[in-house]
């Protein structure tokens, strides 16, 4: 089975201010804002929707494919992903761009100024479909460029192909008409409880509209687990309870690792939901998106708990 993951890649790159940002900041001067935070040092993570989900792929034993974009500085991260077994040949080098990066800066009070340049994700990934066969291949279109976000949607229900259409951080950019029309014929439309708010807020749909037209609906929730919504049915699923809580973040591309691999395999929603759950509990014990592993063994003994 062809798993296409469409998406971002990133460099996060992760600083510490060993202060107060609220020290540093004159409220009656915010408008001639001119403040420096010195650091007291960097990490670079490897992150994006498209590399943290087939990250998260790759632990339960599957062959992803990405179909992203990155820049000139491509080279550390094909080395991770060859390193780990994960396919670069759909990744398209943009030679004149960075590869997109997030600068987050977090102060002593966990308040956090991000600075994000897209650079090589403005770009298509240029996914050719020909290479695929319809019966075989289960695409993923996640948050990257909004060209591809736009577009996979369409060529996947032409052709035949089951998409799962996951949003994320770009409703903001939809319009109603549009992004209707992009969760119409989705096999999962899966997003967090504030997205699906803001999806029924954008287009005036209810929950049972957008029933109507994705094959279900899948809401996560953060510690309090996630939904499954479908025509006939909710299905409240229980979050895995993790050793610790070192990161939240890139918790929910893992959980929709976990989901994908159990629908590969023929597993009902409900159980392929628990298996997201299980990803998701392993990567929030770990500092960073793709810092954490699992055997088997130990999957298996969380997700049968």
């Amino acid at each position: 089975m062809n798993i296409i993951v469409s998406g971002a890649l990133a460099y996060d790159r992760i600083m510490n201010f060993p202060g107060y940002f609220s020290d540093h900041i004159l409220p009656d001067k915010i408008h001639a804002l001119n403040v420096c935070f010195q650091v007291d040092g960097m990490k670079e993570k490897f992150g994006g929707t498209a590399g943290n989900i087939a990250y998260a792929l790759h632990l339960l034993g599957e062959r992803p494919i990405i179909s992203a974009t990155i820049g000139h500085d491509y080279q550390r991260y094909f080395a991770w992903l060859d390193q780990n077994g994960i396919s670069t040949s759909h990744i398209k080098i943009i030679d004149g761009e960075f590869t997109a990066g997030a600068y987050i800066t977090t102060d002593l009070a966990d308040n956090q100024i991000t600075g994000f340049n897209p650079g090589a994700m403005k770009y298509s990934s240029e996914l050719d479909f020909n290479l695929l066969n319809p019966r075989e291949t289960i695409v993923i279109v996640a948050p990257g460029n909004f060209e591809d976000m736009a577009n996979y949607p369409r060529t996947c229900k032409e052709r035949g192909i089951d998409y799962i259409f996951d949003p994320g951080q770009s409703l903001p950019m939809w319009d109603a008409e549009e992004l209707v029309r992009v969760i119409e014929g989705c096999r999962i439309l899966i997003v967090n409880d504030y997205e699906l708010n803001l999806i029924i807020s954008k287009t005036g749909l209810k929950k049972k509209d957008l029933l109507g037209l994705a094959g279900s609906v899948i809401t996560t929730r953060g510690a309090l687990g996630s939904q499954v919504s479908t025509p006939d049915s909710e299905i409240g699923i229980s979050p895995i309870r993790a050793r610790k809580v070192e990161d939240p973040t890139g918790a929910g591309d893992s959980y929709r690792g976990g989901l994908i691999s159990g629908l590969i395999r023929g597993m009902d929603i409900e159980h392929c939901a628990r298996m997201g759950s299980v990803c998701a509990s392993f990567a929030v014990e770990c500092y960073g998106t793709q810092e954490y592993r699992f055997t088997t063994d130990e999957f298996n003994e969380r997700l049968n708990g």
